[in-house]
């Protein structure tokens, strides 16, 4: 009797473990990174809380305007990690120095734009009726903050040309490095140690400045000295910038910039909505998107790995390999939030102490963070397919099923169930998070069938080929 062949399945599951083990690997130290700059905000949130409700409740609303920002600059500029891995998978790393070079340029003008920005953000609050003693602490915290973004945005160049290389180990040490610089910085600020006079919450702004400056430094640092950047030559010369290069990048960027911010803007345009409800609510929704966010670096960490994954295996030249990755990316993020669903479910209650005592926050916080429970599996699948279409160079149809699906579809059921009375009693914050819900669900199916779609192109333009 002949053998029977065999199985492939055991073939495949070797397989998925291997690429697990390999995202895994990427994105560890990306995780633990993007952890520490949360765990930022998380230090902020509770030294300022401890100082008052209202210091508490500046630094939320100046987190809900400078965040975003964050989030578009450092979006335009991931095209740096799509376009680095892109040519780490060809081979050609004479080509990724100069590319890196006109990426710096594109960030030290949008670093210097946000700044002038942030200076300027004072009829935002005004226009959203936040109260003047509140107004005039959130403009403090910002302007401090806003000393800190032209580093930031040179930063992000050189951790996304980091990342696409697969080195992501410097990004964890100097997001660690900074995080512990934080603490002190902090204290010394908002208390007035040393001298310092006592800034409360605008202290946190001026901590945040000065920890990004050095993070700048330390990475920096190492790019110039570490073996495994020689090859790109980065520091070989300096070329005035070059208008091609940089709207390259931007045409690439600047759809995952604004996908980016369009999710995050959500959350904070929440917080500006709610400004007039008073200091306990803005602060309970402040506590709930803070540890929210947390939660999710997890899973954006991994779809910021499943970029360089599938940029890699596009550049050479496997297509199933990138779709391959791209799946195994979407499960092992959907197995993550079976567990912080869960985690956040029964413990919501007690993650709210950790922030504040106080009674009115504490109640508001715990029900926003059960909202935030629901939407854990979606917020998973529509980062992760949004992190595979970026290796795909996929983004323009990201930005659009990313506005649609928030601004067209949840911010409108959100406003009608928390501040309108269009399906009944407004509900306040939880009405909004419950939009929230709305608008991630349809994020994810709309882009877990764009993700499918791209792979079979790829796939197909790879016969053809």
């Amino acid at each position: 009797m002949s053998a029977l062949p065999a199985s492939p399945a055991p073939s495949r599951f070797r397989r998925s473990l291997t690429e697990v083990r390999t995202l895994l690997a990427l994105a560890g130290p990306i995780m633990v990174a993007q952890l520490a700059n949360t765990a930022m905000g998380f230090v902020d949130t509770v030294m300022a809380g401890r100082v008052g409700p209202r210091d508490l409740a500046a630094v939320a609303l100046g987190n809900s305007i400078w965040v975003p920002m964050l989030l578009l600059m450092g979006g335009i500029l991931l095209a740096t990690t799509a376009k680095v891995s892109r040519k780490v998978g060809a081979g050609t790393y004479v080509l990724i120095g100069p590319l890196v070079r006109q990426a710096l340029w594109l960030a030290l003008a949008i670093g210097l734009i946000a700044a002038a920005l942030l200076f300027a953000a004072e009829p935002v609050l005004v226009l959203m009726q936040v109260e003047a003693s509140l107004r005039a602490t959130t403009m403090g915290y910002l302007q401090a903050v806003a000393l800190g973004f032209p580093a930031l945005a040179l930063y992000q160049v050189l951790r996304g040309f980091s990342d696409g290389l697969g080195s992501t180990r410097p990004t964890m040490v100097i997001g660690l490095l900074g995080l512990l610089l934080n603490i002190p910085l902090n204290y010394m600020f908002i208390y007035g140690k040393l001298g310092l006079p006592a800034m409360g919450g605008v202290g946190c702004g001026w901590a945040t400045a000065l920890v990004l400056w050095f993070m700048l430094g330390a990475m920096l640092w190492w790019v110039h000295w570490a073996p495994v950047y020689r090859s790109s030559r980065l520091f070989e010369r300096l070329e005035r910038p070059q208008w091609l290069e940089i709207r390259a990048l931007l045409t690439l960027g600047l759809p995952i910039g604004i996908a980016i911010f369009a999710e995050a803007s959500i959350f904070s345009l929440i917080a500006l909505l709610i400004g007039s409800l008073g200091a306990s609510v803005v602060a309970g929704h402040q506590v709930a998107l803070n540890f929210s966010s947390m939660v999710f670096m997890i899973p954006y960490s991994l779809a910021m790995a499943t970029t360089v994954r599938v940029g890699q295996a596009l550049g050479r030249g496997a297509p199933r390999d990138a779709r391959f990755s791209a799946g195994v990316a979407m499960a092992t993020a959907l197995v993550y939030a079976c567990l912080s669903a869960s985690l956040m479910l029964l413990l919501r209650a007690d993650i709210a102490r950790l922030y504040t005592p106080d009674a009115e926050v504490l109640a508001v916080a715990s029900a926003l963070l059960m909202y935030s429970a629901l939407f854990q599996f979606s917020d998973a699948i529509q980062v992760t397919a949004a992190g595979a279409l970026r290796g795909y160079h996929d983004t323009r149809a990201t930005m659009l099923i990313t506005l649609l699906a928030y601004w067209g579809i949840g911010l409108p059921i959100g406003y009608g169930l928390g501040l309108g009375d269009w399906f009944g009693p407004a509900s306040g914050p939880a009405g909004l998070w419950q939009g929230l819900v709305v608008g991630l669900t349809c994020a994810a199916l709309l882009l877990g069938v764009r993700l499918q779609r791209s792979a079979r192109r790829s796939i197909r333009a790879s016969r053809e080929a």
